[in-house]
């Protein structure tokens, strides 16, 4: 009778170790969530070619989402625009017009009032990346180039600060910090902030190239300081009234045989002015307090690498995408109230196919960058794909 009893307790046992299998496998599909087609080859319909619409920054003014992609080698970028109100892509822009032989605006946008500006990597290796000014207005989208403020190298990642007409890159593939003086054209170089020959070595024994170390996203506080990352596994901080570069004390988070990989990969700033971010190389969440510049590890979303983006929504929540090749995105939402968590799934969401006259159930395999509208109501994400797509939710 025991050993009955026994057995029927190891199988239910057995039984309850594979019955949450089902559950770690899930959707994220709210209600109000969609799809916007703005990626379709052999269509006469207004559409991002194959192969040059990986969508690696976005931003929102009013109703429209706008975007800039990278492009494969020998192809030149786009920036477009989607209206959230007919759901639809209304304007694309060929970089190639303005300024050829340009391959990625991969840097995020800096915005000044209703003013973009972007930074763009360059198609041949050794070439100069510029900055550029972008206006969208009247379903129009205007390009201006302002030049190349690192000689011979693209930029990586870029912010602005509109208060002090003031924008801050990082460039590539050296790492160096730069400022531009947006009405003078200034523009001043640090070298604080670059890989030095030993961590340049040290990083090659790893196999990993400046994309794999260099900040991917920079950061203003409500001071006017300006944050990112720098080799290896530190944060640094730039205070423009002085001048000076400072070195955090706190590292980024690591996980034990991993530092190398350490480096920030998305920012957002909280209302209170707390800073928080995400560390490529594991997918932490860490925060930020600016006044005191004490890091603080907030764990790991998800049991995969990368956090390439983080926005807060309207109901003071942080929402975020985690995961990378070779495994896939993760939504998640995590609370600052009670820091908790909340793994959402892979998002997958209604996308209106006009040549089937229908909709698919559209996922967000990769997922490179992640926004919110201005109002903090909806969050937008943009594919990295060879077919990428907009993805949109409305935060509840």
């Amino acid at each position: 009778m025991n050993r009955k009893i026994l057995t029927l307790a190891a199988a239910f046992s057995v039984l309850a170790m594979f019955r949450p299998l089902a559950g770690d496998y899930k959707f994220f599909s709210p209600k109000g969530s969609f799809a916007v087609e703005v990626s379709l080859e052999n269509t006469y319909r207004l559409r991002l070619p194959i192969y040059r619409n990986a969508i690696t920054s976005l931003t929102c003014i009013g109703d429209h989402a706008i975007g800039g992609t990278r492009a494969n080698e020998g192809l030149s970028p786009f920036l477009f625009a989607v209206s959230l109100t007919s759901r639809s892509l209304e304007v694309v822009h060929d970089l190639a017009e303005v300024l050829p032989d340009q391959r990625a605006i991969q840097s995020g946008f800096g915005r000044g009032g209703t003013v973009l500006y972007a930074g763009t990597m360059p198609d041949k290796e050794g070439a100069s990346g510029h900055l550029i000014k972008v206006r969208f207005a009247n379903k129009k989208i205007e390009v201006t180039d302002l030049g190349e403020p690192v000689n011979g190298e693209g930029i990586f990642a870029i912010t602005a600060d509109s208060r002090l007409n003031m924008l801050y890159g990082i460039a590539h593939p050296s790492g160096r910090f730069f400022t531009y003086n947006i009405q003078s054209g200034k523009v001043q170089v640090y070298d604080e902030t670059a890989a030095t020959q030993r961590q340049l070595g040290y990083y090659h024994s790893y196999a990993l190239e400046p994309e794999d170390f260099l900040s991917r996203a920079l950061v203003v506080d409500k001071s006017g300081r300006v944050y990112g990352s720098r080799p290896v596994n530190s944060v640094f901080r730039f205070n423009p009234q002085s001048g000076k570069i400072e070195t955090l004390k706190d590292e980024l988070p690591i996980v034990w045989g991993r530092r190398s990989l350490g480096r920030v990969d998305s920012w957002a700033v909280a209302p209170d002015g707390t800073l928080y971010g995400g560390n490529a190389g594991d997918g932490q969440l860490f925060k930020i307090d600016p006044v005191t510049g004490r890091l603080t590890n907030l764990g790991k979303p998800i049991m995969m690498p990368r956090l390439v983006g983080l926005a807060f929504g309207c109901d003071g929540k942080l929402y975020g995408v985690a995961g990378a090749l070779p495994g896939y995105a993760h939504l998640f939402v995590y609370d600052p109230n009670d820091s908790g968590f909340t793994d959402l799934g892979n998002p997958r969401f209604p996308l209106y196919a006009p040549e089937i006259g229908g909709e698919l159930p559209w996922r967000g395999f990769q997922i490179a960058t992640v926004t919110a509208s201005e109002d903090g109501c909806y969050i937008f994400m943009g594919e990295d794909e060879s077919l990428s797509q907009l993805m949109v939710f409305p935060v509840k």
